[in-house]
């Protein structure tokens, strides 16, 4: 396992799948490669619960950066559908953080945890020698609701409508447009520039997932993070047993990420895209949601649908999971630039 980023699925069955502790008859959905949350029956009501790294960029600004952690933190559970109610925390901070920007960071996490009703209950805090950036610890989110509403990641059905919100490579232009912005000046328009770093507020998907969901009906989401696009929809599609299949064209793209990806000699549409929901929702719902999601101001599309084969099918040509994510390897070639020319 020498490749920078997610474990693939070979890894997952063979070291992680079957060693997943005691089996409880209240867990009724455990882990599964490329599946975004887990689920606990509490009854009438179910726990969503999903971890995530603690991920802060120090050169995005601590508040910037903060805000991006906590809703990567979020937003696994928000494609639930249930919205994000509780929330735990580890910090594991390298030692030259200074007070002042660790106020900024928590500052920020508890800022974006109330506007979303989400309590932080427990956690652990401290600075230790050989902890660095920007994996800096880890958080688990929980979302307590009622079952009838929970969203199955595994539920897209022969049938339903596949949307698409905010397209291809969202997080892998707002994070290297900004982080690289000196690299890209003279090579790129300023306006193109320009673009490419308003993509990093787009990368959240909690307010897509649940205005979906609340606009419903809607019978699975997922939100496409490393893979990207095409990886995310093959998940999805893998995990419902059924295939999926898209028109590209049909897939809103936004301003400055194709231009942004092939600087980057990255593919836009395999890059990781924390920020994009993916949804298949039944035909009767469509309208309903694209129209929710437009009242919230959030580009999305109809781009196709779930048929009763298998994988993914792009134009009418089958498509694997990519496997390894390209931004990894492109954001450590750029890293090295940058400090070349610095």
């Amino acid at each position: 396992m020498s490749d920078l980023g997610k474990i693939d699925r070979d890894f997952f069955d063979e070291y992680v799948y079957p060693n997943l502790g005691a089996e409880r008859d209240d867990v009724t959905l455990g882990p599964q490669h490329g599946v975004d949350f887990g689920v606990v029956d509490l009854g009438e009501q179910v726990a969503a619960m999903a971890t995530d790294p603690v991920f802060v960029m120090p050169s995005l600004g601590f508040e910037r950066a903060a805000w991006f952690a906590i809703h990567i933190l979020l937003s696994d559970v928000a494609v639930s559908g249930l919205a994000p109610t509780h929330l735990s925390v580890d910090l594991n901070m390298p030692a030259e953080i200074t007070d002042e920007q660790f106020a900024t960071l928590w500052e920020t996490f508890d800022r974006e945890a109330t506007e979303f009703g989400v309590s932080i209950v427990t956690g652990h805090t401290g600075r230790y020698a050989g902890c660095n950036y920007p994996m800096i610890g880890g958080g688990t989110a929980i979302s307590v609701g009622d079952a009838e509403d929970l969203v199955r990641p595994n539920g897209a059905r022969p049938g339903d409508k596949v949307i698409v919100t905010k397209g291809p490579a969202i997080e892998a232009t707002g994070l290297m447009s900004i982080q690289f912005e000196s690299l890209m000046r003279g090579d790129l328009d300023d306006g193109v520039i320009a673009d490419a770093k308003d993509r990093f507020y787009d990368m959240s998907p909690i307010r897509d997932a649940l205005t979906a969901a609340a606009a419903g009906p809607v019978s699975a989401m997922h939100d496409a993070t490393e893979g990207g696009v095409h990886g995310g929809l093959f998940e999805m599609a893998r995990a419902a047993g059924v295939g999926i299949e898209i028109e590209r064209d049909r897939v809103p793209v936004q301003p400055g990420v194709l231009e942004a990806c092939e600087y980057f000699g990255i593919d836009p549409w395999i890059s990781i895209s924390e920020g994009t929901l993916l949804a298949a929702v039944a035909p009767a719902g469509v309208d309903d949601v694209l129209a929710a999601l437009e009242s919230e101001g959030i580009p999305a599309a109809e781009v196709g649908e779930v048929t009763d084969g298998s994988g993914l099918t792009v134009d009418r040509e089958p498509v694997d999971h990519p496997g390894r994510d390209p931004f990894w390897g492109a954001f450590e070639e750029y890293m090295g630039k940058l400090q070349a020319e610095e």
